[in-house]
């Protein structure tokens, strides 16, 4: 599938706003292609405009990461992502204080790195989104009781139980609770559209 060209705008504009975009602006080609290449299948299902760039900007910051990981230009460390040519501001204080006989030479200085929150607009983008699934998780299984859709996706997703432990608890094949989780995950792309 190809992008539309507002599609590509907005791709294009997501990754020209972020951040980490300046002074990277050399692989802008590589980000716009790990981009778009991660939110081929998002594209796809999602219709709403204001949730497609929500999803859209969540896949260009991941993206530009992992580019920037890969190039050579960023690098985990405990506080989280620092840029590789960055100095840390104990070696610049340490370095001036050799030059100027500093009396303050021994001094360190600390800062505390940032917890940034999701925003109001996020947080109420995935209870709605959230809300949708559910939603739609409760219609298939009320369609098809047989199925047992919700009782499988709450022993999955809820407990945290394999497909084989869910076959053993409700009697099934592991293959057969597979095709039902699958056929489930379909439907519920499907009320997206």
């Amino acid at each position: 599938m190809e992008f539309t060209q507002d599609k590509i705008d907005l791709i294009e504009r997501i990754i020209k706003n972020d951040r980490k975009f300046a002074n990277n602006e050399d692989l802008y080609d590589d980000f716009f292609n790990e981009t778009c290449k991660r939110s081929l299948n998002i594209v796809k299902t999602i219709t709403s405009d204001a949730t497609l760039e929500a999803y859209l900007k969540k896949i260009a910051t991941t993206s530009i990461l992992n580019v920037l990981k890969d190039s050579g230009r960023l690098r985990r460390t405990r506080e989280g992502f620092t840029p590789t040519k960055e100095i840390s501001i104990e070696q610049i204080h340490e370095e001036s204080n050799k030059e100027s006989g500093n009396i303050y030479a021994n001094t360190k200085i600390i800062y505390e790195t940032a917890d940034i929150q999701d925003t109001p607009e996020d947080t109420l983008l995935k209870k709605e989104i959230l809300q949708h699934v559910i939603n739609s998780l409760e219609k298939i299984d009320n369609e098809d009781p047989d199925k047992k859709y919700l009782q499988i996706f709450k022993l999955r997703y809820d407990n945290g139980m394999t497909q084989k432990e869910i076959a053993q608890d409700l009697n099934l094949s592991q293959s057969e609770v597979s095709k039902r989780l699958f056929k489930l995950m379909e439907k519920i792309k499907q009320s997206f559209n």
